[in-house]
């Protein structure tokens, strides 16, 4: 019922977008005769219209789009065709706009980018890397300029005054992680002054897909560093080579998890001499042993990370890039460096996480591009509440899909790659060869190597030449072996005499876990019309099938026919290479499920606290926000330790008397007095009048000396109980997976116990805050003050 819904839905905005083009190209001749600096003028004249309510998007979005056309015919000597004005109107309304490689999204995204921000409030554009970033705002920043406005760029390791410059500018264009990691950083920062975003608005993100599904299963984590055992770590790692899966510990493709058996806690005992791993004594050993597995069996070197020059560097799976400046948190890092044998670094601990999904959700309008949306639209349509909408190609696509060729075994799918390589090289075509690791690229290139036949290697080991290999990649003669990152981004232009040749030609070594990657590999040929061809070579020991679909492979293997090149013939593997495939694809779907579901939790504690500290920096503390303060946590302590309806013996005197005292400087409990509660809430409140009274009457100085001290101190506290609140939020995580397998709910379980954690936190906060309030305000009065103060027995 979804689809047939969706498509109608989409049919009726293209239909809808396509009349409003017909208005755009109607002002282009009447925009064609106005000056640049009637351009400009316009650009001014909107933005002071939408300021004071004057006007709206809708109502002047198609003279926008006619300005930004004309700007970029005379600024780029590029002229908007139609349909990329009718994915950028997606784009205006918050939708995603799926269009084909070489479509020309990145002039698309001109036309809302320019519109959006004549509001004022500022417009992202993100990309996937920082190259496509630096290109973008350096190309289509030249229209946006030429129209008046100010363009900035967002990427690491700026200035604080350059990052505030970039994210005041009209339009920024930055990497997706670095604005999540500003996000983390800005409510980290000790005063107003070092904070860098301003409240969202408009974003765009340039390869959605790759930004909002595949990197969404990894939270954006900033760690602190605590003192590690690192020899700990490396007899971990020695000790986890002995364990055999199945029997000593068990993995779950689907939450990507591991947990030991109890034969495998029973080794884990007896090597260690202790008599049970999971008493509290143990909880250290429990989490170096732990992370050991997870290193040794999740982590795969030279696909999920390589090693360079002695450092453990994570490779983004999806496009095959180093993550620069990412660790793993909470010594999972340090686990797979001790099994490398490499130094130790130091331990992470979290101190701000977001999920990816969670920091893109606080725009209010998010929009996209890519070549690859439509096989994840229930997604995006679910967590984000965008559609993706199906632009037309400028031009027919020529490229010639052909279906997957299958073999028995890895050496005969090799051997016909290499057959087609050298038919194809013979005649000049250029080819690119995609591979699903480092690993698998490195194994082609020998495979070249040893036929004496000359290619360039594109993978996170050779990134340096990225932009200037995919450039030549079209060339005549030329053969490019690749990872996913020849799957994003930069285009590759046909050569000279190519085209006669068929174009280039794009060889798969094996499908990707997931369909749209595959799709993206596909679309590097064929692009604005050119001629091209794509071929998939598959085996039966792809890890595809050996990894997520097991049991159904080798049922199959029963009923299959091969030729004497080993070649499968029968329509039941295409089936199968499907149904695997999606196998696939609805457990990383799962995975990223779950995972927002898990940080849905914290994300609302995220938004109290981050909410709390914010108006911290930008408000500053007022006697009246102390007083309420005051009010609500003595309640809270009141019922905590003297329950209503309760009697003298079920009291806890001492705790409830101390907690209380420090929270009230003129306050003092005489315990004998005290028969019931009535008694205690008088004395209390007796005691909080005449505190209220003594802080009213401070004088001026006295006041601002207390208040500007306390806002200090009660940011560091904030910070200080939100850390280790994470830990603990981290230690509930690790757990829930354990209740999974004692047929619990493991998401209600988290709720309930990450709500009950967040309330003593928050109480925390509350009870230390004022705590310092009554040390601050007892130090800046006078000693002659303090005689005169009357205390309450």
């Amino acid at each position: 019922m979804f689809k047939p819904i969706q498509k109608l839905v989409a049919n009726r905005k293209l239909k809808e977008y396509q009349k409003l083009v017909q208005e755009i190209n109607k002002l282009e001749a009447h925009y064609e005769n106005y000056s640049d600096e009637a351009l400009r003028e316009l650009t001014h004249k909107w933005k002071q219209q939408l300021q004071l309510n004057e006007t709206t998007i809708d109502q002047i979005k198609i003279h926008a789009f006619a300005v930004v056309r004309e700007a970029s015919k005379r600024v780029l000597g590029m002229r908007h065709y139609d349909v990329q004005l009718i994915g950028g109107l997606g784009l205006l309304d918050g939708n995603i706009s799926e269009m084909p490689t070489g479509e020309g999204k990145t002039l698309v995204s001109s036309l809302p980018s320019y519109t959006r921000a004549l509001e004022g409030k500022g417009v992202h554009v993100i990309t996937v890397n920082e190259y496509l970033a630096k290109r973008d705002a350096g190309q289509i920043g030249k229209i946006h300029t030429f129209l008046g406005l100010s363009v900035g760029l967002n990427v690491p390791d700026l200035p604080l005054e350059a990052k505030q410059s970039a994210y005041n500018a009209d339009i920024t264009y930055g990497i997706g992680t670095e604005f999540g990691f500003d996000y983390l950083r800005d409510h980290m920062a000790s005063t107003a002054l070092e904070q860098v975003q301003r409240p969202y608005h408009f974003a765009i993100i340039d390869e959605i897909d790759s930004i909002l599904v595949d990197e969404a299963k990894t939270p954006l984590i900033i760690a602190g560093k605590k003192s590690a055992q690192s020899h700990l770590y490396l007899i971990c790692a020695r000790f986890i080579r002995t364990l055999q899966k199945k029997s000593d510990y068990l993995f779950d493709e689907e939450s990507k998890s591991v947990a030991l058996t109890e034969d495998g806690i029973t080794k884990v005992e007896r090597a260690f001499s202790i008599d049970n791993l999971y008493d509290l004594e143990h909880s250290t050993l429990f989490h170096y042993i732990h992370n050991a597995l997870r290193a040794e069996v999740l982590f795969e070197r030279d696909v999920d990370y390589i090693v360079h020059e002695g450092e453990i560097q994570l490779i983004d799976l999806y496009t095959g890039r180093v993550m620069e400046g990412r660790s793993l948190s909470d010594g999972l890092h340090q686990a797979i460096e001790a099994k490398e044998g490499l130094t130790s670094t130091e331990e992470n601990h979290t101190v701000a996480s977001v999920t990816i999904q969670n920091y893109f959700r606080l725009y209010p309008i998010l929009s996209g591009m890519t070549g690859t949306g439509k096989t994840e639209e229930k997604e995006f349509l679910k967590v984000y509440n965008m559609e993706v909408i199906q632009i037309p190609t400028n031009r027919p696509i020529l490229r010639q899909d052909r279906e997957d060729i299958i073999f028995e075994k890895t050496e005969q799918k090799l051997a016909a790659v290499l057959e087609d390589v050298k038919t194809r090289h013979s005649k000049g075509q250029p080819i690119l060869l995609g591979t699903t690791s480092i690993l698998q690229s490195e194994i082609i290139a020998d495979l070249l190597t040893k036929e004496k036949l000359s290619f360039q290697l594109l993978n996170a080991k050779y990134v340096e030449k990225e932009a200037e290999m995919i450039a030549q990649a079209g060339q005549k003669g030329m053969i490019t072996i690749s990872t996913n990152m020849a799957g994003r981004g930069t285009d590759i232009l046909l050569g000279e005499g190519v085209a006669e040749l068929g174009g280039l030609h794009v060889i798969g070594t094996e499908r990707h876990d997931s369909e749209r990657i595959d799709l993206q590999l596909r679309g590097r040929a064929g692009r604005q019309g050119d001629p091209g061809s794509s071929q998939f070579y598959l085996s039966l020991e792809d890890e595809l099938f050996i990894r997520y679909n097991p049991e159904g492979l080798e049922k199959l293997k029963k009923q299959l026919k091969y030729d004497e090149t080993g070649r499968v013939h029968s329509a039941k593997i295409h089936e199968f290479v499907t149904t695997t495939q999606r196998l696939c694809e609805g457990n990383q779907y799962s995975a990223r499920e779950w995972s927002l579901k898990l940080d849905g939790v914290g994300n609302e504690q995220r938004r109290v606290i981050y909410q709390l500290r914010d108006n911290l920096l930008h408000h500053g503390i007022e006697l009246d926000w102390i007083i309420k303060q005051i009010e609500d946590t003595t309640k809270k302590v009141l019922d905590t330790y003297f329950p209503e309806d309760s009697i003298r013996e079920d009291w806890q005197m001492l705790d409830g008397k101390s907690t209380l005292e420090r929270l009230i400087p003129p306050l003092h409990i005489c315990e004998d007095a005290m028969e019931d509660r009535e008694d205690i809430v008088e004395v209390v409140f007796e005691a909080m009048k005449v505190y209220f009274e003594l802080l009213r009457g401070l004088n001026e100085e006295q006041l601002e000396q207390l208040l500007d001290s306390i806002q200090v101190i009660a940011v560091s506290i904030i910070d200080n109980h939100w850390t280790e609140h994470l830990d603990r939020l981290h230690q509930l995580n690790e757990g829930i997976h354990l209740r999974q397998y004692q047929q619990e709910d493991p998401i209600r379980l988290y709720e309930f116990e990450g709500f009950r954690l967040f309330e003593q936190t928050f109480g925390q906060i509350q009870r230390e805050i004022l705590s310092n309030v009554s040390d601050f305000f007892q130090y800046i009065v006078t000693p002659k003050e303090e005689e005169e103060h009357a205390i309450i027995d």
